[in-house]
Parts: structure tokens; sequence; C-alpha cells
């Protein structure tokens, strides 16, 4: 079979949700005995958002290869559940980048390098190649931004040429757009969309379906209006209307046909798609028979994408258990007054510290902690989390009131978390943490094992600096902490934890496991944490009707 390639467009306002139709669309089709992949085309200058600020770009999601990319590709592996590469992500500046470095070693001839084709030519390869390595019949691909956007020009330019180098019929366009209303009036108006679409056939491009947002349902005059003004089939008009599961969308497109749609005009065979298992799972979410309350404590709070692939692993978690996960954001800032914070983190079912950077907002987070280990709340600290546990241990059961992490103070002397080997050397922010897939050995007879159920595992990593053998391991381990797990080399902890008989779960780990966790395979680690989330707060719900 020939490659098919769907390019996802989006008109009239950002944040319109296109990762989240390009992954429907992923997980539809590969329902149907597809092979998928999906691919995002970023137009931002960073050669990926490692750098930027979470309030800039929301999370940084992780590949397992190692690379940094958009928050939309975590959407992506949890949607069609398959590990996506380097090549999945694409943006300007690598692209850029690349064309200067070829200009540089004279690859170009002594010709002049322009914007097309040298630059077209470049983003084309890139979709072809990441088709290729994936081995996928349809290739879907994102374009980020919005159709009117400077800097997303290049990028339409090139998805209309593909059209011209593999067979129209090879090829479809699918716009997602915006249909507002006016409450006024209690009408919706097509002419935003009417317009965005203008604009995408100005730049040659004809949308073969359009995928239309709307606070309500579209009536038929509306949709042959959209029609008659776009030169769009009737019948390829599809809604998107707000739902509140996001995992409901695939479901909501299928019944409208979409799929149909989109392997007619690929001239593809019509194939039902096996979705018994993703109706109960979205059956599961959307009819929970418990409910819990978890608190997420971080410096980036006032953007919930910042931390997304943690709110979804505990969705996930909170499915296959039939719970409803409340997630309440708490800026570590803020977390000065001890009585009240005591009080504030008993009130939750459980606590999650996320990763991050900096040493704004830490003396919360390690407060935090204390407050969750000694009330005995389910307590899981992820990255930067993990570090700030051992660094509240050293300090308040060790006593060594000192204790710091060297990324907070250079200088200290009881710095207990410090940089990884070779990280000293390093002057370049980019790309240079520990990044990926790593190894993790874990010790029999502790919690870590009894949730993995296996020795060893592999988890992506984000970080520069860690706990290392070296740095107070065994005096530590002497007061009760429990380094459950470690790098193959035995010189890195992975995973730290406080006894059963200690603490019901408290767990600490130096990778990121929400990277991993999918709608019908949720995470181990956040399996076994929300189950003790949901016996705090069956014993809070206890006392408080005593």
């Amino acid at each position: 079979m020939e490659r098919k390639y769907i390019f996802v467009t989006g008109g009239v306002v950002s944040s319109l949700g296109k990762g989240i139709i390009a992954s429907s669309l992923g997980l539809l089709l590969k329902k149907r005995n597809f092979r998928v992949t999906i691919q995002k085309l970023d137009p931002y200058l960073n050669i990926d958002p490692g750098t930027m600020n979470p309030y800039q770009h929301g999370e940084v999601y992780v590949t397992a290869d190692g690379a940094e990319t958009d928050l939309d590709l975590g959407h992506y592996e949890r949607f069609i559940d398959s590990n996506l590469a380097k090549i999945n992500n694409v943006t300007a500046g690598q692209i850029y980048s690349d064309v200067l470095s070829k200009e540089r070693q004279g690859n170009y001839l002594g010709r002049t390098v322009q914007m097309v084709p040298h630059v077209s030519d470049l983003i084309k390869e890139r979709i072809f190649q990441a088709a290729k390595e994936t081995n996928a019949e349809i290739t879907i691909v994102e374009v980020g931004g919005t159709v009117g956007d400077i800097e997303s020009l290049i990028f339409l330019e090139s998805i209309r040429q593909i059209r011209k180098n593999v067979e129209s019929i090879n090829v479809a366009y699918l716009h997602v757009t915006l249909i507002p209303g006016l409450k006024v009036i209690n009408e919706l108006k097509t002419k935003p969309t009417q317009h965005s679409v203008e604009m995408l056939r100005s730049k040659g491009i004809r949308p073969d379906i359009l995928v239309c947002r709307a606070e309500k349902a579209l009536s038929l005059s509306l949709k042959e209006k959209l029609a008659l003004f776009t030169d769009v089939d009737l019948n390829s008009i599809i809604e998107s209307p707000d739902v509140k599961h996001i995992y409901e969308i695939p479901l909501s497109l299928e019944k409208q046909g979409l799929i149909q749609r989109i392997l007619q005009r690929l001239a593809l065979e019509q194939r039902t798609p096996e979705l018994k298992a993703w109706q109960e799972f979205v059956h599961r979410i959307k009819n929970p028979q418990d409910k819990v309350k978890v608190g997420i404590i971080g410096k980036y709070t006032k953007l919930e994408d910042s931390y997304i692939s943690i709110t979804e692993a505990l969705k996930h978690a909170g499915a296959h258990l039939q719970t409803e996960v409340e997630v309440e954001f708490i800026l570590s800032d803020k977390l000065s007054d001890s009585a009240q914070l005591a009080k504030q983190v008993k009130e939750l079912s459980s606590l999650i510290i996320p990763g991050g950077f900096g040493d704004r907002g830490i003396e919360g987070k390690i407060s935090a902690i204390k407050a969750a280990r000694e009330n005995k709340i389910p307590f899981l600290g992820i990255c930067l989390g993990m570090q700030c546990a051992v660094i509240e241990f050293a300090r308040n059961v060790v006593g060594i009131t000192q204790a710091t992490s060297s990324e907070f103070d250079e200088s200290s002397s009881h710095a207990i978390i410090d940089l990884l080997p070779g990280q000293e050397r390093s002057t370049l922010k980019g790309g240079t943490m520990r990044l990926g897939n790593y190894s993790c050995q874990v010790q029999k007879e502790t919690q870590a094992y009894s949730l993995y159920q296996k020795e060893v595992f592999s988890e992506r990593h984000r970080h520069r600096y860690e706990f290392a053998k070296s740095n107070y391991f065994d005096l530590l381990k002497e007061k009760g902490l429990l380094i459950s797990g470690l790098s193959p080399d035995g010189q890195l902890a992975e995973i730290i934890e406080l006894s059963k008989e200690k603490h019901p779960f408290f767990i600490g780990v130096q990778f990121h496991p929400e990277y991993k966790s999918r709608p019908q395979s949720p995470h181990p680690l956040f399996l076994g944490f929300l189950r003790a989330s949901l016996e705090q707060s069956r014993a809070v719900q206890k006392l408080k009707n005593f």
C-alpha cells in the first residue's frame, strides 16, 4: 500500500485542540488495524521546548529516545498507544539550523539558499522520514499555530507541495476551526471559518474536511452555509463540541463518520473499528464510584498544562479504579505558614510533588513533604519531588539541618543532591540533561517491587542533578530511608521510599513515570498511589462521620 498523509491545520484562534483531533484520528485508524504515526510541526525558532518556561509552552514531553518535545506528543502516544521519537516533533528552529549548517558545509554548491526549495524540501524530507522510520501506512501531521501566522507559512507551503510529490489520492487536508456564538442573539457565526478557509486556500490548500469547534450543535442550515462558502462537502463537515473528558472525542468523531470520509478520500478499505475496550474505558471514567482529592504542589500551577501528563496519568489510574480524581493545584511559593500548610495537606487524600528546576518555591515543597510524611498522607515525588523528599528526610530525620542541593546553593558543604557526573562541564542548557529511557534495578520486598512486579525496567528521565551513592547513602539508609531502586551500576538512586510499616505510601522517583501511562494500561506507580489515596480518603471520611 502506498503511504498516505493526513495534514491537520487550525484556524480562527489557537488552542482549538488540533492535537486531540490528530490523536483521535490516529486512535480510530489504529483501531481499524492501520499502521499509524503522528508528527507535530512546530513553527517556533527554538530547537525544542526544553529551555522554555512551562508558562510559555506547557509541559515538555520526553520521548523514549530522549527528545524534548511538544506536549501534544504526549496526547499522541496516549491515544495511539505507541512510543514516538525525535522525528515526530519537527521545529522551525531544527529546520533552519540544519539548512544553515548545510550551507556552511557547502552542500548547496554555491547556489542561493532560499525558503523554497531548500527549507520546504527539508520539511518534506522530515515528513517522509517519519513515515519511513515508523513503517506507517498513514502519517498524520499536525501543523502548529494558526493559519495566517507568519511563522507557519513555510510549513503550509511544504504540505501543499507534498500533494505534488505524491499522488493526490494519497493526501488529505483536515482543517480544525471555531464556530463562535453570540450569546446576545443566540446565534453561531460562520464568517470566521469562511475567512480561515479562504486564507488556507490562498496558500494553495483546499481542505477536504472541516472539524468545527462550537459550544452547541450545528444546525443543518449552518452546515449547508459552510459547505457553500468553503467548498467542503456537506458530509465532510464534522462537529467537535466541548466534552468533559477528552477521551470521549474519538467516539464522537466516529459516530459522525469522520474516518469513513478520510478513508474514502484516501481510497482506502473501509474497515470496522474495534472500539469496545475504549468505550469501556470512557464509561468507567464517566461513571466513578469513588472520589479522591490529590494535591499537586509546584511553581507552575497557574497553567495546568504544565503538569498535563501527571493529571492524565491520574485519570488513567482513576478510570481503572472507577474513581474520580479531583486535582488541587497549589503554588509552592505561597507555602510559608507551617501550621496552615499542615492543615491544608491533611485535607488532601494524597500529595504529588512534580519535577521542576530552580530554587523558587523549594522550601514550600520541602515543608509540604514533611507534613505528608508526619501525617502519613500518601506521597509521590517525581524528579525534583524525589530530591526534595531526600533533602527533607536528611534535615528532619537524620539531623543534617543544612542539607540542600547544589542546584539551590552551589557553595553548600551539605549538598545531598548534586550534579550528574559530566554535567559540570556542560555549558549548553538545551538537550544536555539526562534524557530518555534509562534502566532501573529494584530490590525485592519493597513497595516499588510490589508495584512493578519486576526487578529491572526502564523509565524516562529529564534531570541534571541526582542523589548519588557517595552523598550520604548509608547514613540516610541507617535512619530508615529505603533506596529501593538504583541505576544498573548501583551509583544513582532511582527510587526512594519508606517502608509500609512507617508510611502507607511514600515513594520518590528520579524518573517521570507519567510519560509511560496509557488510558488502558495505567502506570503501576500511579495505580498504587491512587489506591493508597482511596484508603486515606475513606479513613478521613470515616473520622468525619464518627
